[in-house]
């Protein structure tokens, strides 16, 4: 990893921010993306910056705005002057019950999830094919086992998991592309996430009966990107086992 740039996006906060600390610490020089969370991109930055000065760049963009995606691939490779990796971390998360989806959730669910992926990678390719590169991207559990009252969003996911080996078979053999997909590692925000009953019934449904954490996340991102140089077009899931304890 050591001299490695990496794009993050959405990593200032969360398992993005803990991905960020894990490459960081391994050597990489980071551009860490945010939307509006940009309180907490400037600690990140500021904290990362002086284990290593003018290690970690910040910018910022709404992802959901395609036109401006070709532009902040640009700007993050020429920052360092090139670009290793994309980590498409960056989500949009809230429920839509059947019956109640609109086109304004569809655009923003599918827009973070699945078309922001896409249009980076698309414009990514180019600098990552020149580095040998790869793109990393962060799918979920639910991608084959939907979450109730999330329609959209579970379709956005799965339309990631479909798009990772997708664009494993488009890039090869110049780009590896895989996915990790976590389970139950940190709660969302949501208030409806608060309820105590709930969340002892999502770790009951795990193999491993207990949360994990964002580094465990961050672990396996970083052995996609620097101890697999064979795995592509693979999700890896994160999740104490609840994907296959049906």
């Amino acid at each position: 990893m050591q001299g490695k740039v990496v794009l993050i996006t959405g990593g200032a906060k969360r398992v993005g921010a803990a991905i960020c600390r894990k490459l960081h610490a391994r050597g990489a020089n980071l551009i860490v993306h945010y939307r509006s969370s940009l309180e907490e991109a400037l600690q990140l930055q500021t904290e990362l910056n002086q284990i290593r000065s003018d290690s970690v760049a910040l910018v910022q963009a709404d992802l959901l705005d395609i036109m401006l995606l070709p532009d902040l691939i640009d700007k993050a490779a020429k920052r360092f002057g090139k670009l290793d990796v994309l980590i498409n971390n960056a989500s949009s998360f809230f429920s839509t019950p059947l019956g109640n989806c609109t086109l304004e959730a569809w655009d923003d669910l599918v827009g973070s999830n699945l078309k922001a992926p896409l249009f980076l990678a698309q414009a990514a390719a180019p600098y990552l094919q020149q580095q040998q590169g790869c793109i990393v991207n962060i799918v979920d559990i639910h991608a084959e086992r939907p979450l109730k009252n999330y329609v959209i969003y579970n379709a956005a996911k799965g339309g990631l998991a479909s798009l990772t080996k997708s664009l494993a078979q488009e890039l090869a053999p110049e780009i590896r592309v895989n996915g990790v997909s976590p389970g139950p590692i940190l709660w969302p925000e949501d208030s409806e996430w608060t309820d105590g009953a709930a969340r002892q019934q999502i770790i009951h449904g795990t193999l491993l009966k207990r949360t994990g954490d964002p580094d465990d996340i961050a672990r396996t991102v970083l052995f996609l990107i620097a101890d697999a140089p064979y795995i592509t077009g693979q999700i890896i899931a994160v999740d104490g086992g609840r994907s296959i304890n049906l």
